[in-house]
């Protein structure tokens, strides 16, 4: 409950409210868990089967998930418990992680046999394709799923061995696995903020589709590390148990510092409460980081880049539009001058609603975000052009320029307010509007503006001294959590080096080929001249590869594992002479060399041309 109470202290300051902030283990969901579980039961979805625990032997006890380490067997990266943290994502059984370490001891783990429940999820695999033909959201949470399935769904392992948790209905030994009960909270927190506001208003059981309705909007923004739980074991057990399926689920990157993980044993990180004392505003945040990067990328923190978008789009296009259009009109006009709007200006920012509209029906964030931008960019170029300053003081022709100018303001703050909430009310007070700009609508955007005086300066500029102040305190940060800790990782990274060679590469092939078989691979120097996603697929990338005597289409498993933006203009190393084939329906007529798991790309370290041999 601890982290329960800082959340719900922390994302206020923030202004992000909770209609209801629920837990998985209150009597609601475990109640309505143990539902589910019997629902699941009377359907026939659930048996009894053997499962591998793995077992502290020092400390004589069964291991639970997040006490256990080792190696994932898809992938070869390091996996903690249930998942593969650091490789390919995927969800771990019990028993699958191979070379399993207790956490508690350090010590290795051995499996045990234990009998546990499991939740005939293989049976469902047609409903899932179908289901995920039908969802929306982002492609990563519709391809991922795609791809498990045609590998052939494992049944899922319910039950643990622990002493937490919400026991098994009529088995008090055995306790419910963590993902059984936690998006069942989803249901139960619905139900909560039923109770409380009245059916009328939010009916739970009407938006879950409860006895097989049709149900409500059900919308889930998740971290792209547990796509799994919710378009495969979560549908699986709303459609087995007659709830209605969720409409879209949209799965985010992470945030990383500097292109690093963030890790809080290390203080790489900058918490709520940093960056509030430091005196910056909460809107700043909120607009970094729903704007900052793709949807489905990992989002990257720099103070330098913080500033680069705070000075460059707040301060010098929204800040700056806003503030010279209603000093302008205070000065001149006491606030709003009597003229209409202009057809041109109108039909300007219907379009900026169209765009923020669309982009919101297409769970596209960062767009959504930028039809404020833009708008008021738009709106600096019109002020510009039109030069209300060089215009007789008073005239019709001024007064209609600063008229469309403040009905540019008044639409790109109702544009503005889902990712800054205060400034866009600021904006509203500050030009004389009597509404509340929290419940406008987009149609609120032709709302006129009234009389007002001369308006405070919207955002403050963040100066290069505060950015290398605020760079050095995070390095000092970090640099004074892990002093602690250089000896023991020196003495790690021997023994891990030395580990390498023995183990962690894979043994060289004893069959050795002639010169005339190598002289037979024609491998080149490429550079890649265009790159994007291949349509229905999680990991490929559809790759223009110059190689000089020609250019070629070639088709790389890359997504995962690169910015797909960042590879045009890279250097790589092509098999140029490599059957065709067709991936996913796009031909690949070549192949790309990269090295391990993680694909890194082979180059050169020179400047040789596209075309050039590799001997």
């Amino acid at each position: 409950m601890e982290y329960h109470r800082k959340y719900e202290e922390t994302f206020p300051k923030f202004n992000v409210d909770f209609d209801n902030y629920g837990h998985t283990h209150d009597e609601t969901n475990t109640e309505i868990t143990r539902e589910f579980v019997e629902r699941l039961e009377d359907a026939g979805y659930i048996y009894e089967g053997e499962i591998l625990v793995a077992w502290d032997p020092e400390e004589d006890q069964p291991l639970p998930d997040r006490y256990v380490e080792g190696t994932c067997p898809y992938c070869g990266e390091h996996a903690r418990g249930d998942e593969c943290d650091e490789g390919c994502g995927r969800h771990l059984e019990p028993g699958e992680i191979e070379n399993p370490v207790s956490t508690l001891t350090g010590n290795p783990a051995e499996y045990r046999e234990r009998e546990h429940k499991y939740f005939a999820v293989s049976e469902l695999a047609d409903y899932l394709s179908e289901f995920l033909d039908r969802l929306e959201g982002t492609s990563n949470a519709q391809n991922q799923p795609r791809e498990w399935i045609e590998e052939g769904l494992q049944d899922w392992c319910i039950t643990r061995d622990m002493d937490w948790g919400i026991d098994y209905p009529g088995e008090e030994e055995l306790v419910l696995y963590v993902w059984v009960d936690a998006p069942i909270e989803y249901v139960s927190s619905s139900k909560q903020y039923s109770e409380r506001v009245g059916a009328d208003e939010y009916d739970w059981e009407e938006v879950w589709g409860r006895n097989g309705g049709d149900g409500g909007e059900i919308v889930h923004v998740i971290g792209r590390d547990i796509i799994q739980h919710h378009t495969i074991f979560w549908p699986a057990m709303l459609h087995a148990t007659d709830h209605a399926e969720p409409r879209a689920v949209c799965a985010t990157g992470f945030v990383t510092i500097d292109g690093k993980g963030l890790s809080t044993s290390r203080n790489r990180a900058i918490w709520a409460e940093e960056y509030l004392d430091e005196g910056f505003h909460p809107d700043l945040l909120r607009y970094y980081l729903t704007t900052m990067g793709g949807f489905q990328q990992d989002l990257d923190f720099t103070w330098e880049r913080f500033q680069e978008r705070v000075n460059g789009e707040l301060v010098g296009t929204v800040g700056n539009f806003v503030y010279r259009s209603m000093l302008f009109a205070a000065r001149n006009f006491d606030g709003t001058p009597d003229a209409d709007v202009s057809d041109e200006v109108r039909e300007r920012i219907d379009a900026a609603v169209e765009q923020f509209e669309s982009a919101v029906k297409n769970y596209d964030v960062r767009t959504a975000g930028d039809a404020a931008v833009e708008l008021a960019q738009f709106g600096n170029e019109y002020i510009q052009q039109h030069e209300p300053w060089q215009l007789e003081d008073g005239s019709d022709e001024q007064a209609q320029v600063i008229r469309d100018c403040l009905q540019v303001a008044t639409a790109v703050a109702v544009l503005l307010e889902p990712t800054c909430p205060e400034k866009a009310e600021t904006v509203w007070t500050q030009l004389g509007i009597d509404a509340d700009v929290h419940a406008a609508e987009t149609d609120a955007v032709h709302t006129e503006p009234g009389a007002f005086d001369e308006p405070d300066e919207l955002f403050e500029k963040i100066e290069d001294d505060r950015v290398d102040e605020l760079d050095e305190a995070l390095d000092a940060k970090i640099a004074a959590a892990t002093a602690d800790e250089d000896d023991t990782e020196d003495d790690d990274a021997e023994t891990a080096d030395s580990a390498m060679d023995e183990s962690d590469f894979e043994p060289l092939i004893d069959e050795r080929i002639d010169f005339d078989t190598f002289e037979s691979l024609d491998i080149r120097v490429g550079r890649i001249e265009s790159a994007e996603g291949v349509e229905g697929a999680d990991k490929l990338v559809r790759l223009s590869v110059d190689i000089g005597v020609e250019t070629r289409q070639i088709v790389a498993g890359l997504k995962q594992l690169h910015d797909v933006d960042d590879l045009t203009g890279e250097k790589v190393i092509v098999l140029a002479n490599l059957e065709k084939a067709e991936l996913f329906g796009v031909e690949s007529n070549g192949m790309v060399l990269a090295a391990g798991d993680q694909a890194d790309l082979l180059t050169t370290s020179g400047d040789a041309e596209p075309g050039t041999k590799v001997r």
